[in-house]
């Protein structure tokens, strides 16, 4: 049975991904940083083993991929946002983003590569963002990080390659989420209304394209856009 490890999987696409990989017969363990309730919702209703972890704090990564043992498929979607103006944002809240968006998968994919290079195979996907590609305004410290994430992605896959593991991207739109919470109701219906599909994406949307990625073995260096055809 092969092994499935997906950071961010008590809430939203995290969730997603974790009852789709479970449903499928992976073992999987999900890490979350808070919020027990909602992950032990998850675990019981999967399966799955929660693991509650900082993925911004290396010490704690490495301690979870110890209990975890062997990685088959590592999902980076662990991710936090900020809204506003970049002049307001305090210093904290900027170096915070970085430490979770851009550290954290590091933190995550330098934990499972002994299992992975000890195999000559594994597969690693990232989480992105439509914003990553072409920036969003008030969300200047979330759109850079996500660039990161689409630069550390395409330059893993060439360093990685060689050694059988794969390194894809994903890039939602509008989501459905917890995220998106704070956004009045008509701006979203604004925002599925400029989607060329007509509708804002749901988790289970992205949770797929994860699959697909995960599983496609002579697939790498790729981005998935999974926006609608938002950002064509």
């Amino acid at each position: 049975m092969s092994t499935v490890v997906i950071t961010g999987g008590s809430r939203g696409i995290g969730r997603a991904a974790v009852e789709l990989f479970a449903g499928k017969g992976y073992q999987v363990f999900f890490l979350y940083e808070k919020n027990d309730p909602a992950a032990e919702n998850v675990a019981r209703r999967t399966g799955a083993t929660p693991i509650r972890c900082d993925v911004a704090d290396s010490a704690a990564v490495k301690a979870a991929f110890r209990r975890i043992g062997d990685v088959d498929i590592l999902i980076c979607n662990a991710g936090i946002c900020f809204y506003g103006l970049m002049q307001s944002m305090p210093e904290a809240d900027w170096d915070r983003i970085f430490a979770v968006n851009v550290k954290g998968i590091y933190n995550c994919v330098n934990a499972a590569l002994p299992s992975f290079l000890r195999k000559q195979r594994g597969s690693i996907v990232t989480v992105s963002s439509m914003w990553g590609r072409v920036g969003s305004s008030c969300e200047a410290a979330y759109s850079a990080t996500k660039g990161a994430v689409i630069a550390l992605t395409k330059a893993l896959a060439k360093e990685l390659g060689p050694s059988g593991i794969r390194v894809n991207c994903v890039a939602p739109g509008v989501i459905l989420t917890d995220m998106c919470a704070q956004v009045d109701p008509e701006t979203m219906e604004e925002l599925a209304r400029e989607t060329p599909l007509g509708r804002n994406g749901r988790p289970e949307d992205v949770a797929k394209a994860m699959e697909y990625l995960a599983e496609a073995e002579f697939v790498t260096g790729h981005v998935l856009n999974v926006d609608g055809g938002f950002a064509i």
